[in-house]
């Protein structure tokens, strides 16, 4: 009953991270750990790889709906790539309750970025500064266990590019950074293969259809208010678990 309500939420968050381009790692960092005692070497290595499936996936409608924007792409996914098993080493070496103060940092963060207001200028004018900022992000992410889109379409956004062009290039530079910081966790990775496959089908499934949403008919404003409500509700009830 309870795997079954996991593969259930983990549907919906992918769902709602695939019509934001970020992948799913971030809001099932919390859902996981209830299933999954290991921080680091169990729930890290799940959420990183179901990020990279989910946010390609969710590239997958983003290029159907002709909104990623190639060139710019490659080069973000370079340089995330290359950051992201930094961070992965880092949390190796990190506390388990220092791993979690800074995802609840990021998840404040990502909070304050997604209602705050951004510049309105054509979106290709200002994306120099995304590739500055995408190596600090992108190691900070694997430090927390997820993905760089979560602050990756923040910032892009703050820099003046429109959420769904933003959402696909996120898609397609946490697809392979995903995969490379789950490197630095392999040797000691112990993760139910049953386990892993479900999680990975239901947020395969999830990212699909969201990601096709997003690009045929939900609204910026919208997006945000859903998927800002989708981190609280996960955080909360990680939260709350261990006294309901």
């Amino acid at each position: 009953m309870i795997l079954a309500a996991l593969y259930a939420a983990l549907f919906l968050l992918s769902l709602l991270s695939g019509m934001i381009g970020i992948g799913v790692a971030f809001p099932a960092v919390p859902l996981l750990s209830l299933v999954l005692p290991d921080l680091v070497n169990q729930v890290h290595p799940l959420s990183l790889a179901l990020n990279g499936l989910t946010a390609l996936c969710a590239l997958i409608g983003f290029a159907w709906a002709g909104l990623v924007d190639w060139r710019r792409a490659w080069l973000l996914a370079l340089v995330t790539t290359l950051a992201s098993p930094v961070g992965a080493l880092a949390a190796g070496c990190a506390r388990e309750w220092m791993v979690w103060a800074a995802y609840v940092a990021a998840a404040a963060y990502f909070m304050f970025s997604m209602f705050h207001p951004v510049p309105r200028q054509p979106w290709h004018v200002r994306f120099a500064p995304v590739m500055a900022w995408a190596i600090p992000i992108t190691i900070f992410s694997g430090f927390i266990g997820v993905g760089p889109g979560f602050l990756l379409v923040p910032t892009m956004m703050r820099h003046g590019i429109d959420i769904k062009r933003a959402a696909a290039l996120s898609a397609f530079a946490a697809t392979p950074a995903s995969f490379a910081a789950i490197v630095p966790h392999w040797a000691e990775m112990d993760v139910p293969v049953g386990l892993a496959l479900s999680v990975l089908a239901a947020g395969a499934t999830g990212a699909l259809v969201g990601a096709r949403l997003t690009a045929t008919r939900i609204s910026a404003i919208t997006l945000r208010k859903v998927f800002a409500t989708a981190i609280i509700g996960a955080l909360t009830y990680r939260v709350l678990h261990p006294f309901v």
